[in-house]
């Protein structure tokens, strides 16, 4: 005899359980896609590689923000770009790329570090800056570690319950260590302006310049947080005339001096993907280097040549171009 059909009540049931499920691998798919990209939307940001092999990562201009202050930390405490794909890929693991205020037992920020375990205080551990420097700090302890395997050297750090779970990133932190330490030109961008910024203007721009790179590695370029050509705010020594500002322009002039021990060429990129990552967060709509600009808004979002090209769009004078200065040049909305 055939099976009897399912009463109404019992099919009512049923594609309320259908309906349920749906909806409930809806969310969970929602959650996962927040978490991997920062829980932020558009504008977002892609890094494409420099090889021309077609290989691309895209994050969110809260990832962006926090990537490129780990790059920055780990330059300027004089690690090479190994080091600094070993820090991005362990963030991207810990927290992709977010600094959370929640982990396992006490584990907090961008590295889920544990004040419980000695990295410091619960607000040393969320701030970004500090984060990225005690983790350089134990990673420079590792006996060879730019010639041990990613997830190897990761573990002698974070000593996680998970050690194998930091390779799948290796790809993607690979992409954002060079753009971000300015071994590839040009691989960097993003969408345009967030709707909202935390900071805005040519102060907000030194501000957080001196955040990520530090007051002494900006100085000999005549950086200084809350200062104007030619003035002095409270304290703070004037900006010398090597660094323009004018209106909404700040111009970060990159020399063999000031190129912290790197090359020229690497600062000036570097300093403009920084500018380009940060560009949600401070309002920046315009970034040029090397001949390059970069624009808010563009719906590819590429770095373009520049009309003039060559020595003056790269923000060199004639006089200067054969003494190895370039500068980048950082335009503000506000």
């Amino acid at each position: 005899m055939p099976e009897p059909s399912p009463s109404p009540k019992r099919r009512g049931r049923l594609l309320r359980f259908g309906a349920a499920c749906v909806a409930l691998s809806a969310v969970a798919g929602y959650v996962v896609v927040q978490y991997v990209t920062g829980g932020a939307g558009k504008p977002g940001c892609r890094v494409v590689s420099a090889q021309g092999d077609g290989t691309t990562y895209e994050f969110s201009p809260e990832q962006a923000v926090n990537a490129a202050t780990i790059a920055a930390v780990g330059t300027n405490r004089g690690m090479p770009e190994r080091a600094v794909t070993i820090a991005l890929a362990t963030a991207l693991q810990e927290s992709a790329l977010r600094n959370l205020d929640h982990g396992d037992r006490d584990s907090l920020g961008l590295f889920q570090q544990r004040p419980s375990q000695g990295w410091g205080t619960a607000r040393e551990v969320t701030d970004p800056t500090y984060a990225a420097n005690i983790f350089y700090e134990h990673l420079a302890k590792v006996p060879d570690y730019t010639g041990l395997p990613l997830t190897v050297a990761a573990q002698r750090v974070q000593r996680s319950g998970y050690p194998e779970a930091y390779a799948k990133h290796e790809p993607d932190a690979t992409l954002l260590a060079a753009a971000l330490t300015g071994t590839a030109a040009a691989t960097l961008t993003c969408e345009g302006l967030a709707e909202t910024a935390t900071a805005t203007g040519p102060a907000a721009v030194r501000a957080a310049l001196v955040r990520d790179f530090g007051r002494d590695a900006l100085q000999e370029a005549g950086v200084e947080a809350g200062t104007e050509t030619g003035t002095e705010t409270g304290a703070a020594e004037a900006v010398t005339p090597a660094v323009e500002t004018s209106g909404r322009t700040v111009t970060l002039p990159v020399t063999a001096e000031t190129a912290a021990g790197r090359g020229v060429r690497e600062r000036g990129w570097q300093l403009a993907h920084w500018a380009v990552a940060n560009a949600s967060a401070l309002h920046i709509e315009r970034v040029g280097y090397a001949g390059r600009e970069w624009v808010a808004g563009n719906t590819d979002s590429t770095w373009r040549a520049t009309r003039t090209g060559g020595t003056e769009a790269a923000g060199v004078s004639g006089s200067a171009a054969g003494a190895g200065t370039s500068a980048v040049r950082i335009v503000t909305a506000q």
